[in-house]
């Protein structure tokens, strides 16, 4: 499997190149474009327990989208739901998502829902973690422009909770108010931050999705009464 992202970093799209065989498992709805010869096929992958497990939970679709090359091969076009970057990663172990930021992944790749803890919950992440696992490649997808941050052993450093994309394994962290006491944190306009501590890369999206749904939801007319 051969991943090229092109049209970024505003509008990215995955051209996922297969093999005779080859399958890629994808976000439903993810699908843009594909060969003639590639079959789509859609299912709740691991049953329908663990499907619903990775949708409640995990904030991505209960079906996930299987395409598979034909004899001579073929590709597959993927874009996410909101405008901006995408990236793929090398799994060899584990790489950790955000909510709904799983685009695709290779076969060797498995994906599951983990508990992040009441420290992620505070956060706004929902408590939960995407886990990509195995071997592979995953492509996460973004709100904005992608950055990603190379920590050494022992370095820090603070993100927004709503900015988060994906951590490494080595990544350690924790969740802390960014200002102190109720009043500034309302005053400052922001709630709960990532403290990340290295060694490993965690990628970070300029964007935020929260903020956009809080004012699409203001501004919207039904959001008025």
């Amino acid at each position: 499997m051969q991943i090229d992202i092109r049209h970024r970093p505003s509008f990215a799209v995955a051209r996922v190149t297969l093999g005779s065989g080859e399958s890629v498992r994808a976000e439903s709805g993810a699908m843009m474009a594909t060969s003639a010869d590639v079959a789509v096929e859609s299912r709740a992958e691991g049953g329908l327990l663990k499907g619903l497990k990775r949708s409640v939970l995990g904030g991505e679709s209960l079906f996930v989208t299987r395409l598979t090359a034909g004899g001579h091969g073929g590709w597959v076009d993927l874009a996410a739901r909101l405008p901006g970057d995408a990236t793929a990663i090398d799994v060899d172990g584990a790489v950790n998502l955000a909510r709904s930021a799983w685009l695709c992944s290779s076969d060797g790749v498995e994906i599951d829902t983990k508990w992040g803890g009441l420290k992620n919950l505070v956060g706004g992440e929902g408590g939960f973690v995407v886990r990509a696992e195995g071997r592979g490649q995953v492509v996460a997808s973004c709100y904005g422009a992608l950055d990603v941050v190379t920590l050494g052993a022992g370095e820090s450093m603070v993100l927004d909770s709503g900015h988060m994309v994906a951590f490494e394994d080595g990544v350690s962290f924790t969740i802390r108010k960014v200002a102190k006491g109720l009043v500034q944190t309302l005053k400052s306009g922001e709630g709960f931050v990532f403290e990340f501590t290295g060694p490993g890369r965690v990628w970070t999206q300029s964007r935020n999705p929260g903020e956009l749904i809080g004012w699409l939801t203001a501004e919207l007319p039904f959001s008025r009464g």
